[in-house]
């Protein structure tokens, strides 16, 4: 089932529209990411005099650092870790789009939904990305003890998260919030297992890219598996 979702989402990128928020999608999660790096380098400079040495990264400094040759990289490597707060916030932007991309062309025949306001998006995208920074923050105390299986715990944690916020939005649209989640109770083990699967390969630098638009394309097609279950 899962899988089967996410092959359709591959198969649909030849469709123009669906190519076409893609290669926009992967605009937007570079420029978020830069944004999500510039606020981590702020931050750095704010409560550090100096550089803060980052395993497997290296020396990291502040702003001044942004535009440094070797910026490129180290964002690369952070994305690893900032892709997961990116992800959370691209879903509600994208997820019209792409859903309805999706279902128009494997669900023909659907009544039309309302257009998720733009407001309501951007409330619901800042309460999961504040709860997902705010759960790794917590977790830290977890991945410290979590020895070799901190990749595991970082991904079964993000995964369930994700999971969560994907699976609700894409179900809210055509069912309502209290249905949705109604729903997501009943199959949660499916669905952190989705988000799970998400989750690992937005830990590969550049392949995470275009991750958060398949995502939301896989969970609309597992919303409408598991609804008509």
């Amino acid at each position: 089932m899962i899988f089967s979702s996410f092959a359709k989402a591959l198969g649909q990128l030849s469709d123009p529209r669906f190519l076409r928020v893609v290669l926009f999608g992967i605009a937007l999660a570079v420029a978020l990411l830069i944004g999500v790096y510039a606020g981590f380098l702020w931050l750095i400079e704010t409560f550090s005099p100096g550089t803060v040495e980052i395993p497997l990264i290296g020396p990291v400094g502040g702003l001044d650092t942004l535009l440094g040759w070797g910026s490129a990289l180290l964002m690369l490597g952070l994305s690893v870790f900032l892709m997961m707060p990116v992800a959370s916030a691209f879903s509600g932007l994208f997820l019209e789009d792409v859903a309805s991309a999706v279902e128009d062309r494997h669900y023909p025949g659907l009544p039309a939904v309302a257009r998720i306001s733009l407001l309501d998006n951007l409330i619901d995208t800042a309460n999961f990305v504040g709860l997902m920074i705010a759960v790794n923050v917590v977790a830290l105390l977890l991945y410290a003890v979590s020895g070799p299986f901190i990749p595991l715990v970082f991904w079964g944690l993000n995964g369930l998260l994700l999971g969560r916020e994907y699976f609700t939005l894409t179900a809210t649209r055509r069912i309502g919030r209290t249905a949705a989640k109604a729903l997501r109770r009943r199959h949660w083990g499916k669905i952190w297992i989705a988000g799970t699967l998400m989750a690992a390969p937005l830990s590969i630098p550049l392949i995470n890219l275009i991750i958060p638009v398949l995502g939301v394309a896989t969970f609309t097609h597992l919303f409408h598996t598991l609804n008509r279950q």
